[in-house]
């Protein structure tokens, strides 16, 4: 079941420190505030800037919690190395790395669903499925063509998107004082604040994928703590003042019934504006949150391929292009059938879910490598209560996952549990271990 080193081409580092900040900014960016600012709107009323705060809160902490790990041990299937570095657990490993994976899929599902949303409501005479699958078959092009490309790609979204967002701000930013932001559809308190961030959590996904593709990073013990640090203070500037701005210019009742809620802000805002040119702008970065995905996805598969947790088959490195072919083939196929799967804030509820449960393991794996003696350092390490300030927000915020978005969080997880006893994979390979 595993591959060695010499069956196939290696992935090639093409990522500076500036293409891996601008990997997580582009992959946090597009998915909360272009996707769903209106759903949590409809949830936290004028007080959803306080949602993003808690999802901030937790994001952060956990963030440097990866840093440090990425700083130590910057490989490919990242969460599954560290997991099993550190409790020596197959099952728990396994488990970990696939739920990972698939909340790339689910995110994945979500940004097809709401890349749909955008693109029929520019132009309505496209039937959705159609547009579903055409999204997904461009994005496992792309991917497939090579990292170098896809850097390329995210570079262009990243600064399209950034600017759609700093076109928001600027058009609503003399609204800044007109809206309720405490005002909430029920009465404020701390389950609300925790339900809201759970939503909103979805909107920092991204810094963790950062960590499964540092094999291809050059200098990655430095350049991966640098990156994940600063693309998380810029994404959380960017969403407080965007969401601030968004209910000052349209009631979020009105906002959450919105399909397009940012283009509703910008068409209130500056009249003039034309609104196809935002709606352009969302798709673009849709789009790129999309295939962040779908490239950590792949790069899990073929880590764990690697690591004997999956089939070696999906190990392999396309010769020509250098990208993990038959991984990203494999998960175009399962997140085909995952864009039928629930609405988008369920799909985003349960990726957020899966993620949270993922963080505790992670956070927790991080202490026991501490207090290692013989443990190798890296070149950023945090003290002890981050990773355990880390544990105790995410398990908050767990408590707070319910409906179907819980359903579909659970039914995954036990799909890839019922999975591993099937295949029964053999334990991590010693050609994993640095």
């Amino acid at each position: 079941m595993q591959t060695s080193s010499t069956d196939t081409p290696a992935l090639a580092r093409t990522m500076g420190l500036g293409a891996l900040i601008i990997y997580g900014v582009g992959d946090m960016l597009g998915s909360g505030i272009y996707a769903l600012i209106g759903k949590t709107a409809g949830v936290m009323g004028g007080a959803v800037w306080l949602a993003f705060l808690m999802s901030m809160v937790a994001a952060l902490l956990t963030g440097l919690s990866y840093a440090s790990l990425g700083s130590r041990y910057p490989r490919a299937a990242g969460a599954a190395y560290v997991t099993q570095r550190a409790f020596g657990w197959p099952f728990l490993s396994y488990l970990v790395g696939l739920a990972v994976m698939v909340s790339g899929l689910t995110s994945m599902g979500t940004q097809t669903r709401a890349f749909t949303g955008y693109f029929v409501g520019m132009l309505p005479d496209f039937e959705p499925l159609p547009v579903m699958l055409g999204f997904i078959g461009v994005l496992t092009f792309i991917n497939f063509w090579g990292m170098r490309e896809s850097t390329w790609l995210n570079v262009l979204c990243t600064l399209v998107e950034v600017g759609g967002l700093l076109i928001v701000i600027a058009v609503g930013a003399r609204y800044w004082g007109g809206g309720e932001y405490l005002a909430t559809p029920t009465p404020l308190g701390p389950q609300l604040v925790l339900t809201g961030a759970v939503l909103t959590f979805y909107s920092f996904i991204g810094f963790e994928d950062m960590i499964n593709v540092a094999e291809e990073v050059k200098n990655p013990r430095r350049n991966f703590p640098i990156a994940v640090i600063l693309a998380l203070l810029i994404v959380t500037v960017i969403y407080l003042a965007v969401s601030i701005t968004a209910v000052s210019v349209v009631p979020p009742a009105e906002l959450a019934a919105s399909p397009q809620p940012l283009v509703e802000v910008v068409r209130r805002a500056a009249p003039a504006f034309p609104s196809v040119i935002f709606s352009v702008i969302a798709l673009f970065a849709i789009t790129n949150t999309a295939l962040l995905n779908y490239i950590m996805g792949s790069r899990i598969v073929y880590g764990m391929a690697r690591q004997g947790f999956v089939p070696a088959a999906l190990g392999a490195v396309h010769a020509r292009r250098r990208t993990p072919h038959r991984a990203i083939l494999v998960l175009m196929l399962i997140v085909t059938g995952l864009v039928f799967v629930g609405d988008i804030s369920a799909l985003a509820s349960a990726t957020s879910a899966l993620l949270l449960a993922v963080f505790v393991v992670i956070n927790a794996a991080l202490i026991v490598l501490q207090r290692r003696p013989n443990e190798a350092r890296g070149l950023f390490e945090v003290p002890a209560f981050v990773p355990a300030g880390g544990i105790l927000v995410c398990l908050a915020l767990l408590t707070q996952v319910r409906g179907k978005a819980l359903g579909i969080a659970l039914v995954l997880l036990a799909g890839i549990a019922a999975l591993y006893f099937i295949s029964r994979p053999r334990p991590i390979s010693e050609e994993s271990t640095p």
